[in-house]
Parts: structure tokens; sequence; C-alpha cells
């Protein structure tokens, strides 16, 4: 038995290119077998895609929340289904495949209440001055309006949350874009359970068909043959930096260049200021394994590198960290490949100058199976500041413990770290005034800042930033998580002199829509 992509409301090609998905916790090869996109399901998605563009469009906002309603709740509904197909298939557990979907869900549906509201839109109108001098002012009013169809690339950490129906194409079908999918190679069941449920809601809700596609295919080819496409207007990514920047550099370089917002590579940086006495560094040490271990480390925001003073209070801090990461039991990897690259990247670090390989991850038994143990290391400030690779991100339950001697040394390194999703400060208080510059700098560098807290859960809400300066993100200004993430799939546009009956409702005079609105 074989299945294949979802192309609209039909069945992609089925063909004798296939490939399986493998459990990551027994190293087997699960069936059923998922066939290769061909180019014509690819250029059928898009024709449909581009199809659905004005539709979707002039979709109202009560019409896009009931469609994002519907398929939150389809969603919730298939759960148990999703536990079997995501246990099996990532090695998560239970409890985390039922968090995720509930996630999910909430998401859409926070996205339902922002479009029914209708305030994201930013209605500005600027009124007629015809009298003005010396030149009359004609009337303008603008707003923002759906880019068209986004292509979204699904994400091997977060299979439900940052996929099919995760947060990039929930905040596009809320902007009114098409969506089509390109499936994980490593949990397609999982993205064929939920792109059904989506199928069922486009169906039910009476959205056009090209409103959802599902593209399966591993490698690359699938991928960068959508990014390609020129009925593509935009694409949504989750994954590594090498990934990310060869769709962003390939969409660059098409005829008419598209954005790509790729979420991509941070470390997540954690600075322990000084003077905070044994009691609460033993407290870091604790939160800092559980933050550091979550998720076996595959999550975008596990801090990676932790910056602490130097001395005997520091060595203490180490030493508890890593007595605590000695007892951490091994936990399987989302696939082989982040598996090697795991090791690899322990490899990298442990082998440069300056680095102490003080816990290192224990072999894997070479079975298919794909389980990692935790790693620490250690290094100072100034074997830091002179190797950029160790600025690098190792996707794994692996942190690199860094020593500092003054704040002017700590400065300097901040100011060397690229750009990140998170970075975290602990400290007192009272300190405040004296940290002052490091903020300043870390300001510059992250899109979420934390005082005292670990930077692994985030929080989805309207005023959360999840992006960050390159490499983080290859869009310092935008947010894939939260309500900010739908204004990556709109842009401006402005009517300058439009007769009342062909101005958008959230523009009329008469504002039917009761939406906030800046006018002079």
């Amino acid at each position: 038995m074989t299945e294949s992509s979802l192309i609209g409301f039909s069945r992609g090609i089925a063909t004798d290119s296939t490939f399986t998905a493998r459990n990551p916790s027994s190293g087997d090869s699960l069936e059923p077998a998922f066939c290769h996109a061909s180019e014509e399901d690819l250029a059928k998605a898009c024709d449909l895609a581009a199809g659905a563009a004005p539709v979707m469009a002039g979709l109202s906002g009560a019409k896009k929340a009931e469609f994002l309603r519907d398929l939150a709740e389809r969603i919730d509904g298939v759960v148990d289904e999703l536990v079997g197909s995501m246990t099996a298939e990532t090695g998560l557990p239970e409890p985390r495949v039922r968090g995720e979907t509930g996630r999910t869900s909430a998401q859409l549906r926070m996205f339902a209440g922002l479009v029914e509201a209708g305030n994201w839109v930013d209605a500005r109108i600027d009124r007629a001055q015809p009298e003005r001098q010396p030149l009359p002012k004609p009337d303008l009013r603008s707003m923002l309006r759906p880019v068209g169809p986004v292509a979204v690339f699904c994400a091997s950490n977060f299979p439900l949350a940052f996929s099919v129906a995760g947060g990039d194409s929930a905040s596009a079908w809320a902007a009114g874009c098409p969506v089509i999918v390109k499936a994980h190679h490593a949990h397609p069941a999982t993205s064929l359970i939920v792109g059904r449920a989506v199928v069922e809601s486009v169906r039910a809700c009476g959205l056009p068909e090209g409103a959802f596609s599902l593209i399966f295919g591993e490698g690359r080819t699938v991928g960068q043959a959508l990014v390609a496409h020129p009925d593509v207007k935009a694409v949504g990514f989750t994954g590594s930096r090498a990934g990310g920047r060869a769709l962003f550099d390939l969409a660059s370089q098409r005829p008419e260049p598209i954005p790509v917002f790729a979420e991509m590579s941070s470390v997540n940086p954690i600075f322990v200021m000084p003077g905070l006495g044994d009691a609460k560094m033993d407290e870091i040490a604790t939160g800092l394994h559980g933050s550091a271990t979550l998720g076996a480390g595959q999550f975008c925001t596990n801090p990676g590198i932790v910056l602490f003073p130097a001395g005997e209070q520091g060595e203490r801090f180490v030493e508890s960290f890593l007595s605590k990461m000695r007892e951490t039991a091994a936990a399987p990897m989302l696939h082989e490949g982040i598996r090697k690259a795991y090791g690899q990247g322990v490899e990298t670090l442990a082998g440069r100058e300056g680095v102490d390989l003080l816990l290192a991850p224990e072999e894997t038994p070479g079975d298919g199976r794909c389980h990692a143990t935790a790693c620490v290391l250690t290094s100072d400030a100034r074997s830091f500041l002179s190797d950029e690779s160790l600025l690098e991100e190792v996707f794994g339950p692996s942190t690199l413990l860094v020593s500092y001697e003054d704040s002017s040394e700590l400065n300097e390194v901040a100011e060397a770290l690229e750009g990140q999703l998170t970075a975290s400060v602990f400290g007192k208080e009272e300190n405040l005034p004296s940290y002052g510059p490091l903020l300043d700098i870390l300001e510059t560098k992250a899109g979420r800042l934390l005082f005292n807290q670990f930077p692994t859960g985030v929080e989805v809400c309207g005023a959360v930033v999840h992006g960050g300066p390159y490499p983080a993100t290859t869009d310092g200004r935008s947010t894939s998580v939260g309500t900010g993430a739908i204004l990556r799939f709109a842009r401006p546009v402005c009517y300058q002199g439009f007769p009342e009956e062909l101005l958008p409702d959230e523009l009329k005079e008469d504002n039917p829509m009761q939406i906030e609105r800046t006018e002079a």
C-alpha cells in the first residue's frame, strides 16, 4: 500500500518512487510508503492555489474564522490517531503529542479571533483636503492585503505546531492566502492525518479547492521546485540554517524574488551575572538542566551556550550542572539525520582549542535506533572569542559553559554572538542598572529577551516574538509565533481617490466593520 500527495481535493499521482519513515526508537521502517510528488502534482497544486488566491483574498474575517475553528475541532478530534502515528514516527511520548495537538488547535482559534475582530489589517485613512495650498491633498486609504499562495515547509521537531496546520499555515490562511505544504519526510503519516482534516474543513466551509495542498517528497528536489514556481509568492520554513539559506538564495534568484521567512539557527545564550550566591546558582543549574535537555535538546529554544562568572563559585555551578546532566537518561532523537549531526557537532566542538569535554555523549548501538545522551563542554571567554566555530548551534542535548572574568569580557562575548531567537539574563533586580550595557547589546541580537527565566517554552499570544536577526531567521523583523505572524503574508495596498463603493469595507467612511483605524 502506498500513499500520495493531496492535491486540492484529489490524490496525487501514484509513482514507483517512494520513501518510508523510520521509527527512531526501534529503527524499524514504517508503513505505508509515500510517493514522491511528481512534476504534474506540483504544477496542479500551484495552479489550484493561483486560482484560489483571489477568492481567498475576498473572504470575510468571519468566513476565515469559521474555517480556522472548524479545522481546530477536526484536529482535536483525531488526537488519538495522531498519538499512534506521531509516537511511532518521532519517538515523542503520548503526553507531548496531546499537548502539541492542543497547542496547534489553540493557535488556529487564536487566529480565528484575530481575523474576526479585523483590527490586524492596520487600516489607515488620510482624507482629502481639496483646498490645501499650494497643492490639494488627495484621499488616501491603505490596509494590509494577502500576498497570494504561500509554500510552507514542515519542521521535524514540531510535527504538529510547526507543520501541516501549524503556525505558518494558520497565519497564511488567516491573512487570506492559499497554502501548499511540503511535508517533512520523517513524519509523513502524521502529516497525512492532519492534511486530510484540512481537506475536510476546506470542503465543509466552502473554501476553494486550491486553499490547501499537501506535497510529499524526500530530499531537496520537490521543495526547490515549489519555491521556484512562479505562482508561489512567499515561503515559511522551520529547520536548519543550511536548508533555510538554500531556499532563501533560491527565492532571491527567481525572476520575481519572493520573501522567505525561515526560522533556522539559535544557541539561545544564557548570561549568569556575578554575586548571586550558591543557592541561587544551584537553582539555575537545576533549571538549566531541564531547559537544555527538554525534548532531547531538539527545541529551537534550548539553551546551548551559558556564560558564568569564573572562580570558585563558578566551578561549583559547573559541577552542580554536570552532576544533573550525568543523570539524564538517553532519549530518542527525531531521525537519523539529526542524531548524526548532533554527534558530528559535539565532535567538532570538543576538538577545538580551549574547549574541554566534561561529559561525552554515549555511543549509539548502530542498529538504526536514534538515541542520544547529554553532553557538557566548557571553555573560557578568551578562547570563545578567538574561535568563531564555537558560536554555531549543536542541535541536541549539548551545553557549552563559558567562564568570564569581568563585565568587559562578558559584553565582548555578547557582541560576538550571531542573531538569536532568545537571550536570557540571570541576576538581581537591584543590579539592573549595571546590566544596562549588556542588555543594550542583547536587544540588537535577539528577538526575545528573558530575565531570570529559561527560554524553552514559547507562549502563543499577541506579544510574543519568535524570531531574531540572521541566522536565527532570514527576516529579523518577523515572528513565526503569535498573532504578529500574520504580517509575514500580507502587504500594504493604498487606494487613492477611490469612490466609496469600490473601497474594501475596512476603509469605507462609515466603518461598517467597526474596526480600529488610524485616521487623519
